[in-house]
């Protein structure tokens, strides 16, 4: 449990291959069923104060309580991910705290020291931020950052059907369409 945030909900992997790396979850450590979307709909998408348009396609799936998520950047635009891969390094990029309350927490993580590098929105009330990188010493993985992501709409009802997809998943269509946020 995070003294800050409450528990880690996410950890994502920056992945080359996304359909590979789905594969391998799948069927080599039997987490899924993964829900993919080949561009997710980011609105309202800053890096360091300026308005870009990334194009990131991602993967779901829960294994127990703890979301996985896969990540490949498919354009070149700044983000905190293409800076991790820039800097050489591979795997976990980042840890993902979710909240009902996002004002408040993120008032609290300014409070405490926290700087936000990346935001932007993925359906109605699922705001997101990226705070700076806080890793000084190179033996602390260096580059995995802290998400705050916001649960109090759509993406949370998401997230809930993919948790529960998991707690049943007989190993069957391990690949699902991400469903469009507006329906849920």
């Amino acid at each position: 449990m995070s003294r800050f945030f409450g528990e880690i909900r996410q950890v994502a992997y920056l992945v080359p291959d996304i359909e590979a790396a789905m594969t391998y979850w799948s069927n080599v450590l039997g987490v899924g069923p993964w829900y993919y979307n080949p561009k997710v709909p980011i609105r309202n998408y800053m890096y360091r104060g300026e308005h870009f348009e990334p194009h990131n396609a991602v993967a779901l799936a829960n294994a127990g309580g703890l979301q996985i998520e896969l990540l490949q950047i498919r354009n070149d635009v700044p983000s905190m991910y293409r800076d991790f891969l820039n800097a050489g390094r591979s795997g976990a990029q980042h840890v993902a705290y979710w909240t009902e309350s996002f004002d408040a927490d993120l008032a609290r993580a300014r409070a405490a020291g926290f700087d936000v590098c990346m935001s932007g929105e993925v359906g109605e009330n699922g705001r997101f931020v990226y705070f700076e990188d806080r890793s000084a010493d190179p033996g602390c993985h260096p580059g995995t950052t802290i998400e705050l992501s916001e649960v109090a709409g759509p993406k949370g009802k998401l997230f809930t059907m993919i948790r529960e997809a998991a707690a049943k998943w007989d190993g069957t269509d391990p690949v699902r369409e991400f469903p469009d946020l507006t329906t849920l």
